[in-house]
């Protein structure tokens, strides 16, 4: 079978530049050629992008030079099949391309995932290089696939940097400030220590104490933040100041914003014990900073978490773990999280440009398709 792929591709100088580019794809021995039914764009999405060259997030699926592909979760279907293993009509779960097909080389296969084998993917990181098979996925719902293509992919980031910091035991620190307290990923990681209770914190700080989550938010945001319930304060970017400077603290960065990063190291100076920088939703406003009072920002990268609960607890614990993790989030969800579903390249194009503008209201999750209709 040979068919003509879409895909919705970016300049990787200028991620306002966006193109369609069609392309010939057909079904080599041992592949299988997956149409993508539908996936999540959100600020996570614009991340990649903004840290294509640096993370390798263009390599996952390659296009022209100054073009790149940014990578979005959601579901697939495989239309044909030339693995013995792959059943035509099989669905799927995992990372794709911003495309109508793609073609995967299952590696690795069990009953429940497996991984794509193509040569140029071998050494970038496994999180991304798995393929859940929904037929014997113990999490899926498909009255929640929207919930999980939108939110799944942002809860493990959310997981995984909340498990790091106590892991860590907080560095000390017994508040935790996140910015962009309204993005999916800081709602996560604030409703994970929620959820934790009484977090046991470095002994120089006395022991068992609860951890403070502060939520850092723009003035339009404040009010949605403060009704989802799971910060202990919302305070506005102008208001920073008026936050306890004597209080240690755990900073959390998703909006990769210079100046809230230099206003935040020297409003907390050497109570600052940890600054992490997990995202870049203020993706145009990222120039470094240098001689910042406090600890050094540290890039987090899940898959560096991963690797190391892996060998923890072995890869099907640290699944077991993420699991009931995201079943007990689920619920809440549902209070705030309005999905709007859209498809064409149109839509896409349009919702793309609102996302990376930072236009999207927070209680909104947009779910999406090239694919002009669910049959095509």
């Amino acid at each position: 079978m040979t068919i003509e792929c879409m895909n919705f591709e970016v300049s990787r100088k200028d991620l306002r530049s966006t193109r369609l580019h069609t392309a010939t794809l057909d079904c080599p021995a041992g592949a299988v050629l997956c149409r993508i039914e539908r996936f999540a764009l959100t600020a996570n999405n614009i991340t990649y992008g903004v840290f294509g060259d640096a993370m390798a997030y263009w390599q996952f699926f390659p296009a022209d030079a100054e073009w790149g592909r940014i990578p979005v979760w959601g579901f697939a279907e495989v239309v044909e099949s030339k693995h013995e293993a792959i059943a035509r009509g099989e669905r799927l779960y995992g990372y794709w391309p911003m495309s109508t097909h793609v073609v995967l080389h299952p590696d690795r296969v069990t009953d429940a995932q497996f991984m794509d084998g193509v040569d140029y993917r071998r050494k970038l990181p496994t999180p991304y290089q798995v393929y859940t098979r929904l037929a014997r996925d113990p999490l899926h719902d498909p009255q929640h696939e929207d919930h999980r293509a939108l939110l799944h992919p942002l809860f493990f980031t959310s997981w995984l940097a909340e498990d790091f910091l106590a892991d860590n035991e907080f560095f000390g620190g017994t508040q935790v400030v996140l910015a962009s307290a309204s993005s999916k990923t800081a709602l996560g990681v604030a409703f994970l220590l929620g959820n934790r209770g009484q977090t046991t914190i470095s002994q120089k700080n006395g022991g068992l104490s609860p951890i403070s989550r502060v939520g850092l938010t723009s003035p339009g945001n404040k009010a949605f933040c403060e009704q989802v319930g799971y910060y202990d304060q919302v305070v506005t970017y102008d208001a920073l100041t008026t936050l306890d400077a004597g209080v240690p603290t755990v900073f959390v960065d998703m909006a990769g914003d210079g100046k809230l990063l230099h206003a935040v190291h020297h409003h907390f100076k050497d109570q600052l014990k940890y600054s992490c920088i997990i995202g870049a939703t203020h993706w145009e406003n990222r120039q470094t900073q240098h001689q910042l009072p406090g600890p050094k920002p540290q890039f987090f990268f899940a898959p560096t978490q991963v690797q190391k609960r892996s060998k923890d607890w072995g890869y099907d614990g640290l699944v077991q773990r993420l699991g009931r993790g995201w079943l007990a989030f689920l619920p809440s969800v549902k209070s705030w999280l309005e999905i709007r579903p859209s498809r064409g390249a149109e839509a896409v194009g349009a919702v793309y440009k609102e996302v990376l503008e930072g236009r999207q209201p927070p209680r909104l999750g947009h779910v999406l398709s090239l694919v002009s209709s669910r049959g095509a």
